[in-house]
């Protein structure tokens, strides 16, 4: 299927001129998931690579930025955010029909149920959640004009634009009345918290996007940076913590696994060892974070949820997935009502 959607002669012919000792024969296999930018294996006579692209035909205009991603992952090369290295990025769409980049290939694994069922060991579930959060923490302290990316974001009224930002999306994907996105809506504007300094900020730093060490409990590499900019990094931290207001069977959760028997840290632990990490002594404003990050992905669901009924969603589980907004909206109102 993958040597179908790209042009293998075309992409070899490109790959000698911009990598760097790159040598064939090439061949390429499609990764399995639901990337919203198409990712490829590709695997030459000098090694494998990470191809990724926009899909093809017609986008909305700041969707499916690879050369955002591109920036980002090149710029924090040099600080301890641990990324893979990437080789070259095309913006030619005549060379495989849309812009894409390519990058190293990392040997590890990736673990999608948060419960790390796989892993016999407590220790080591604890050590590999301890390497989630020192990432993120060093992401967060990364002086983002140091490393070329001071006209990356916008970080000014971040949130204020990132709770308009999600609700056009609801409302442009809304498929039935869901009365707690209405009644969010109206709420978030009006509790926002005094803002911070802001930071890079990832935009969807979760499990299922990091590679871990083939045998050693550490991330090797954050990717999916799509969504990367400028902006608050507590609102990206609370977006990563939502998973343990959200229950496995909902949506992948950790709301209520025993946490001492799994050797996985509960919400409060998990919160102060990145605030440890990053100098802060609380977050004043978590709750209203969490109600947020609820809030979004509730509609990301539902965007997802429009584009199952429209036969446009890459998984064949979009329009199941899409189900979970509601339930996910009423828990956001539910904690919102109580602050």
């Amino acid at each position: 299927m993958a040597a179908q959607e790209l042009p293998l002669g075309r992409l070899d012919a490109w790959l000698r001129g911009h990598v760097e000792d790159f040598r064939g024969p090439l061949t390429a296999e499609r990764f399995a998931g639901g990337q919203s930018n198409p990712t490829y294996k590709l695997t030459a006579g000098s090694g494998a690579y990470v191809l990724r692209r926009k899909p093809p035909g017609p986008l909305l205009p700041s969707a499916h930025a690879v050369d955002r991603e591109f920036r980002v992952m090149r710029a924090l090369a040099a600080t301890p955010v641990p990324v893979p290295r990437v080789f070259a990025l095309c913006e030619d769409d005549a060379v495989i029909g849309s812009a894409f980049y390519v990058m190293e290939h990392l040997d590890g694994r990736i673990f999608w149920d948060q419960r790390l069922p796989e892993i016999a060991s407590a220790a080591e579930r604890a050590a590999m959640f301890d390497s989630m959060n020192a990432v993120i923490a060093d992401l967060h302290r990364v002086d983002y004009g140091i490393v070329g990316l001071g006209d990356f974001g916008r970080p000014g009224n971040y949130m204020a634009r990132q709770i308009a930002r999600w609700s056009r999306q609801y409302r442009a994907s809304e498929t039935e009345t869901i009365a707690a996105m209405d009644r969010l809506i109206d709420w978030l504007p009006e509790h926002l918290p005094p803002e911070g300094a802001p930071a890079i900020v990832h935009g969807d730093y979760r499990m299922d996007n990091l590679i871990f060490h083939p045998s050693e409990p550490r991330v090797i590499g954050v990717l999916d940076w799509e969504l990367s900019t400028i902006g608050d990094p507590l609102a990206d931290f609370a977006f990563h913590v939502m998973t343990w207001r959200v229950t496995p069977e909902l949506f992948r959760g950790l709301a209520g696994i025993d946490f001492a028997a799994a050797g996985i840290p509960d919400e409060p632990d998990y919160v102060a060892a990145y605030c440890r990490q990053t100098g802060r002594d609380t977050v004043p404003d978590w709750e209203f974070y969490m109600v947020y990050s609820l809030f979004r992905i509730a509609a990301i669901l539902q965007g997802i949820a429009k584009r199952a009924i429209e036969g446009t969603a890459a998984s064949s589980e979009a329009a199941e997935v899409g189900r979970i907004a509601r339930p996910l909206a009423e828990q956001a109102w539910e904690l919102a009502r109580s602050l």
